[in-house]
This record gives structure tokens, C-alpha cells and sequence, in this order.
């Protein structure tokens, strides 16, 4: 790492958004990367499947975690010492397909192939179908027996090649569960359209009144139409992870000797200097070594104003350089950018396990088993009732069909894909998917003061008022703390020549104190001090010997505060401040927001105990902090949120993560989290009343395989419809 970038890690910005930058970069240094294999799924497309590959992987020794991100097809594996071709073998042995994933199968190319190849197959199986159904309504009009006869044996040259390929889909992925001896959805679905179609076969050969080639050719037609609404649907409910990989750049313009380069991004490497044109995006982090201009940072930090750039700035990949050339000095590039740090993170948070996932993901596991034996017992039912094997075959058929657990397998997932893009594009990153769960059973809301609710840029409101000796003094102390008044009015009395102290020591939670000329000198809180009451605002005390001097100072609110405490309190969460600051500062900043219940001078470890003082009670607590002392009680808390400003320690802490400094999203994560909680069980109750309703009515027969085919689309589709309500 450069010096540049080192002062930068240690500097206190005024700029939210510059701090913001680089949070990616922070968080892979604070905590383990997960997910070191990715591997994609391009077959994966149930709830049955994200249970088998992680089954199957988890098994593995050397395999830590697995994780399936159904939205993206991909597992992100967290397995040190073993690599993608170790664990590509296990996934082929249980039929699924995999492939080390690399940045080109990260971008919508692959997923736009796959929308074009299911466009392609209902093209050729509608195609089929017209003409077929033309020849069909000679057949049901009462051709006689040659003419009819011919027609069947026309329908099914035309039929049969339709449904080997248009339903190549389905029998791939059934036969590979078949090979692995398992039972997918798409099974029974595979297994219904060989029944149609050698149900047909057989009366053709026959002689037979009825078959059925349009039947299976308007199956497949409408099983794919099914598919590729779900296709759609998914991509409409496009993940936060999408939205950021968009953000990667593929070329860069590297300088060698002064001479230009375009080079894949993958292959550069610290140290390299690369070239950002005006309008360009920035391929790779890295520290600004020449040129000035204004780098656009709102789509990864939510932060509408540009921030100026200029040599010795770390700027972050994804990022847009509005104005000048730009020369950078690359520190991380590829997998090792901000920009795929972020990303994995979001991935992950997509891809964890809450309570309703586990739930569905039960309830699909018994699927394959339970309709394949009702489907057997509708068959001998019909059998015996009717001595009719073409009726129950079609019965069998149709409660195959009618009974697929798509939208129970997208009940979930769905709605976590578009909660997490709505909240990603508001300014706020979820790192673990419980979160949304555990956001939407929060009661009370707890927030840091200083940082927090404010900017964390104080300015001194009197500097003048602190003159000669105890001007040196203060600054000798300040200099010496971390505090944000304190370094403040360091910056205040820049221009002033330092005292010098002796026994110089910090005391967390209360202030600074050391000796000048055998005196005790001491800047912190008023209790500390031995100052008299505490007026209302921020200020700090100075104690020199037996005098005590006040130093007031000005705080600006965040943005969007006053409009969060406002939301959160009309949702009837109850608001409270936890601050270490004294009980005039506190009692300003509540003041101004409307918030009624607060405490000052709260320790560390105060914090923490009131956390879980108010758990003991049986509230659940959200906490708000950003800073060293608030870590343990974001841990303590039922669900945390850290802004981007926010101290290494207290973002690895919390849930969530605020980039922007609007403190708005706070707000709007609550309300979108009981959303979501609304939405999954409005979900399981559309699959749920489906399955009541549907499997009834195609075991009574009331219902052939192209209205199950119908029905089954459906329910797929309300459920994906019902989640992207949430966008």
C-alpha cells in the first residue's frame, strides 16, 4: 500500500462520501473474504436444487460452507486448500453441471443466451402446435377413418421431433437427477410429456378416434412459456450483486514507459499505472498520481454531489471520472477490487439461510417423493374405476404436472433478490441475509449520537475565546486524542505553537489529561473536569490547575436524520439516544430530532448492558453506531446498522451496512423488511392454497396436462409478481 492510501486509512474526512469509497477495500482487510470458490450452476432453478448442491458440497471434507444463489446460478464455497476441479467432480456425480466462474460469465451475455435459447424452443414448439391443431380440427370434426388416421401420422412427424427439442430443458435436467438418483421437478414434468406423446403414439398405431400430438405440443408450448416468465420475472427483480458486477470494467488503459495499452482488467497488477479518461469508468482501485477532476460515486455510495479528485485520493472501481484525465497507481484489481469485495458480500447476504428459507427448502424436499406416489395412486384409482388405461394415464399425467413446487421454491428467494436491490439502490448494504428477518421484528431503535445522528465534524464555535497558555495547552491535549471534538480543535488552533506535556494519557469514555509544569491539565467531559452543570450543546471542558474553561462546539445533523426518527417513530418503533457525550450535547441533538428518551455519558460497556437490558425485556433492538465503543452493543443487538464512515471494528459488527450519508434508508429498511416478512408469507400462502385447490381438482380429473401446465406457470408467476411488488 502507498503512503498516499495510509494517510488516507488514517485521515478523519468531513466527506462522507470519501470515506465511503474505499469501505470495500476496508472490510476485506477486517474480515475473512467468503466464498473462496465460485462456481456456476447454469442448470440450478429450484428449491430442490440449491438443497442437493449444498448437501453435496457440505459433505466434502475441507468444505467449510456452501451457499446457492438461485437468482445468480452459482455457489460461492468457502473451502481453503481445495479448488474449483476438486469440486466440480462431486456436483456432476449428483447431475448438476458446473464451471469455475470467471468475469465473463458474471455479466448478463450468459443470461441473455439463456433468454434467447427459451425463446427459440416456444418458437418451434408454437409453431408446431398451430399446424397440428389445424390438422386436429379435421380429426374432431369427423374425418373418417383414413383421412383421420393420416392426420395422426402427420401430427406426430410434426409433434414428435417438436417435443425432443423444445423439451430439452426438462429432459436434460430430469436425466441427470435420474443418473444422480434423485428426483427433481422436473421429473414428473418430463415424465407427463412422454405420457402425452406415447399415449398419442400408441392410438395412432392403433387405429385409434383420439390422440393427443397437439395436446403434448401445446404442453411444452406452455410449460416453456411458464419457464421463460420466470426467466423474465427474475431478471426484472435483478439482485444488488447483478447491479454491481455491472459496475465492472473489462479493459484499462495501462501506461508503460509512457506509451498506452488496452489490457484485459484481469491482467493488472499493483503497481501499474493506468490512464481514466473523462466519461470513463475506473476499472481498478487505486491512488490518483496526476490530474484533477470529479469522480461521480452515486451508484456506489448513493451520494448525488461529486467529489473532487486529485494526487494522493484512493479512488475505487465502478466509479466514473466526470471531468479530467486521470492517472492512477493500481493497488487491487479483478477479484481483489472493492468493487468484487462488495459484490461477494451482497451474494452472500443473498444466498444466506433465514427461517423461512429453511422452511421452504423442507417443504421441497418431501415434494418428488409425495406427487410422484400421488400420482401412482391416481393412476390405479382411475385404472380400476374405468378400466381405461388413456384416462389414467392422462390423470396421472396431470397431477405430475399440477403439482410443481416452483412457487414454493420461489417464495423466498424472490423476495430477497428485490429487497435487497430496493435497499442496495437506496444506499444500504445488507452483508447477512437473516438480517431482513430479524429488521422486521424490531420494536425499539437505538442510535449513536456523534457520528450517527450528526456529521462528526464539529467545528469550535469560540476558538478566540482560548488565548496564550491554555491555547497551548488545549492543543497539546487535543492533539493527543481521537476523540471528534478533540481532533476538531487541534485543527482549530492548528496555527499554534503546542505546550509541552508530560504523562500524556487518554481516558476512554471521559477525556485526556497529562502535566504541564508540574500541574494536572486535563480536556474532556464536564463530570470528569469537576465543572459545574452541563448547558445545553456539544462542548468540551479544559481544566488547567484550578481553572475551567467551556469550548462549545457545532455538530450539522446527518442528512435525512430528522426524516428517519420522523418515520421510524410514525412505524411506532421507540427512538432512543445512547451517547458518551455530555447531557447538554445530548439533549441538543434530541431536542432538534424529536426524541424524547435519551442518555449521556454512557460508557462503552454501558451501552452494551442497556442493549441487552432492553433484549432481557423482550424488546428487539435495531442499534445505530459507528464508532469503537459502539461495537459491542451492535453485536448485542437484534439486528445492527454501521455507515460507511463508520469505524473498521463497528462495520464488521453490524448487518448492514449505510454507504451513503443519508441516514433516510435506516428508515426505509424497517418498513421494507416487514414488507418482506408480508410478502414470503403472502407467498407460502399462494403455494400453499394452489396445491390445496389445484391437486384436487387433477385427481378428480376435472383437469388434463395442458391446464395443469396452464396452472402450474401461474402460480410460479403470482408468486415471482407478488415479491416484485416490493420494488
Amino acid at each position: 500500500m502507498t503512503d498516499a492510501t495510509q494517510d488516507f486509512e488514517s485521515r478523519f474526512s468531513a466527506c462522507p462520501a470519501c470515506d465511503a469509497a474505499p469501505l470495500a477495500g476496508r472490510l476485506a482487510q477486517t474480515g475473512p473474504a467468503r466464498g473462496d470458490i465460485v462456481l456456476s450452476l447454469p442448470t440450478a432453478h429450484c428449491a430442490a436444487c440449491i438443497s442437493d448442491v449444498e448437501r453435496a458440497l457440505r459433505a466434502v471434507p475441507g468444505v467449510r460452507d456452501a451457499r446457492v444463489n438461485l437468482t445468480l446460478r452459482r455457489v460461492i464455497v468457502d473451502a481453503e486448500g481445495l479448488t474449483a476441479p476438486d469440486l466440480i467432480p462431486v456436483l456432476d456425480r449428483i447431475g448438476y453441471e458446473a464451471h469455475e466462474l470467471d468475469p465473463g460469465a458474471l455479466s448478463a451475455t450468459a443470461a441473455d443466451r439463456h433468454g434467447r435459447d427459451l425463446l427459440m424452443r416456444i418458437g418451434v414448439s408454437g409453431f408446431a402446435m398451430m399446424n397440428i391443431m389445424i390438422l386436429s380440427v379435421a380429426v374432431w370434426s369427423g374425418a373418417d377413418a383414413n383421412t383421420r388416421d393420416l392426420f395422426h401420422w402427420i401430427s406426430g412427424a410434426i409433434a414428435l421431433p417438436t417435443v425432443a427439442f423444445a423439451g430439452q430443458p426438462f429432459f436434460s435436467s430430469a436425466w441427470r437427477a435420474l443418473r444422480a438418483r434423485r428426483l427433481g421437478m422436473d421429473v414428473p414434468i418430463s415424465l407427463a410429456l412422454i405420457l402425452a406423446s406415447a399415449i398419442s403414439v400408441y392410438e395412432t398405431f392403433h387405429g385409434g378416434r383420439h390422440a393427443y400430438f397437439d395436446a403434448a405440443a401445446m404442453l411444452c408450448f406452455f410449460l416453456l412459456i411458464g419457464r421463460y416468465l420466470d426467466y423474465r420475472t427474475r431478471a426484472v427483480a435483478r439482485s444488488a450483486a447483478e447491479e454491481l458486477t455491472a459496475l465492472e470494467v473489462p479493459r484499462a488503459i495501462r501506461l508503460t514507459d509512457g506509451a498506452e495499452e488496452a489490457v484485459p482488467v484481469a491482467e493488472l497488477r499493483p503497481g501499474d499505472l493506468i490512464l481514466v479518461r473523462p466519461g470513463g469508468r475506473i476499472p481498478a482501485d487505486g491512488v490518483v498520481t496526476a490530474g484533477a477532476s470529479e469522480i461521480d460515486r452515486s451508484l456506489l455510495t448513493g451520494e448525488s454531489v461529486p467529489v473532487a479528485a486529485h494526487p494522493g485520493q484512493p479512488l475505487s472501481a465502478g466509479e466514473v471520472n466526470l471531468t479530467g484525465p486521470l492517472t492512477l497507481r493500481v493497488t487491487a484489481a479483478g477479484q481483489d477490487s472493492s468493487l468484487a469485495r462488495l459484490t461477494a458480500l451482497v451474494a452472500a447476504a443473498e444466498s444466506a439461510r433465514g427461517h423461512y428459507t429453511s422452511l421452504a427448502d423442507r417443504a421441497s424436499r418431501f415434494y418428488a417423493p409425495v406427487v410422484h406416489t400421488v400420482a401412482l395412486l391416481s393412476f390405479l384409482g382411475w385404472l380400476w374405476a374405468t378400466r381405461d388405461a388413456r384416462v389414467a394415464l392422462n390423470v396421472a399425467a396431470a397431477v405430475l404436472i399440477i403439482t410443481c413446487p416452483c412457487a414454493l421454491g420461489l417464495a423466498v428467494p424472490a423476495v430477497i433478490t428485490a429487497a435487497s436491490g430496493r435497499l442496495f439502490r437506496a444506499g444500504l448494504l445488507i452483508k447477512d441475509g437473516t438480517a431482513l428477518e430479524r429488521l422486521a421484528e424490531v420494536d425499539t431503535v437505538v442510535f449513536d449520537k456523534t457520528g450517527t445522528l450528526t456529521m462528526g465534524t464539529p467545528r469550535v464555535n469560540n476558538p478566540d475565546a482560548l488565548a496564550g497558555e491554555p491555547r497551548a495547552v488545549a492543543l497539546s491535549l487535543a492533539a493527543g486524542s481521537g476523540h471528534p471534538l478533540s481532533r476538531a480543535l487541534a485543527e482549530t488552533l492548528a496555527d499554534t505553537a503546542p505546550a509541552a506535556l508530560d504523562e500524556l494519557r487518554e481516558v476512554p469514555g471521559h477525556g485526556i489529561e497529562g502535566r504541564w509544569q508540574g500541574q494536572l491539565v486535563r480536556l474532556g467531559r464536564a463530570d470528569w473536569i469537576g465543572a459545574e452543570g452541563d448547558a445545553p450543546g456539544a462542548a468540551s471542558w479544559l481544566r488547567i490547575g484550578e481553572r475551567v474553561q467551556r469550548i462549545d462546539f457545532t455538530d450539522s445533523l446527518r442528512p435525512g436524520a430528522e426524516a428517519a426518527v420522523a418515520r421510524l417513530q410514525a412505524l411506532g418503533l421507540r427512538v432512543l439516544i445512547l451517547s458518551g457525550d455530555g447531557a447538554g450535547a445530548v439533549a441538543d441533538t434530541a431536542a432538534r430530532l424529536g426524541i424524547a428518551e435519551w442518555r449521556a455519558d454512557v460508557l462503552p460497556q454501558d451501552k452494551a448492558a442497556v442493549v441487552a437490558a432492553l433484549g432481557a425485556e423482550g424488546r428487539r433492538v435495531l442499534m445505530v453506531g459507528d464508532g469503537l465503543n459502539d461495537t459491542a452493543a451492535l453485536s448485542a443487538a437484534h439486528a445492527s446498522i454501521s455507515p460507511a464512515t463508520a469505524l473498521d471494528a463497528a462495520r464488521v459488527a453490524s448487518d448492514m451496512v449505510l454507504v451513503g450519508s443519508n441516514l433516510a434508508p435506516v428508515a426505509e429498511a424497517v418498513g421494507v423488511a416487514r414488507a418482506s416478512v408480508r410478502r414470503i408469507r403472502e407467498n407460502f400462502g399462494i403455494s400453499v392454497s394452489y396445491n390445496i385447490l389445484a391437486v384436487p381438482i387433477a385427481i378428480a380429473g376435472f383437469a388434463t396436462p395442458l391446464i395443469a401446465a396452464l396452472a402450474m406457470s401461474a402460480s410460479s408467476i403470482c408468486v415471482t409478481l407478488n415479491a416484485l411488488r416490493l420494488r
